[in-house]
């Protein structure tokens, strides 16, 4: 392919318009072909072009459990640092009012990953369809 590229020395300029260009880039971007000069070739020659078919429905997906990921991480960073600042303490008066706070946020965080669970069990039975 590089002895290929040496011996183009041929240019040929093309004028667009924005959305000649648009739909040029848009059909570009959506096939395996990473430059998009070698997809004008290919198009323009009539080889092959690899396209890539995205589900929308796993798009969505995705996005949620990113979502979901990133809330369960946050969840887990706050439960460290409560647990952290459990085990920094050594008078019982402040001892006693983490240990509320504490079960509070447990109640909380519990709640939470019941309602990702369920979240997570919807989402892949709409998906699983």
């Amino acid at each position: 392919m590089a002895e290929e590229n040496k011996n183009r020395k041929q240019r040929i300029t093309l004028r667009l318009t924005g959305d000649e260009y648009a739909e040029l880039a848009k059909n570009w971007k959506q096939s395996t072909v990473r430059k998009l000069s070698e997809y004008v070739r290919r198009v323009l020659f009539g080889r092959s072009i690899t396209v890539n078919m995205r589900d929308q429905s796993k798009d969505e997906l995705l996005a949620e459990l990113a979502l979901l990921r990133r809330e369960l991480n946050a969840m887990g960073v706050n439960f460290n640092q409560a647990v952290h600042r459990l085990n920094m303490l050594d008078h019982s008066p402040q001892m006693q009012s983490w240990v509320q706070r504490f079960e509070q946020d447990k109640a909380r965080y519990f709640a939470a990953v019941d309602a990702i669970n369920s979240r997570l069990k919807l989402l892949s039975s709409a998906w699983l369809q």
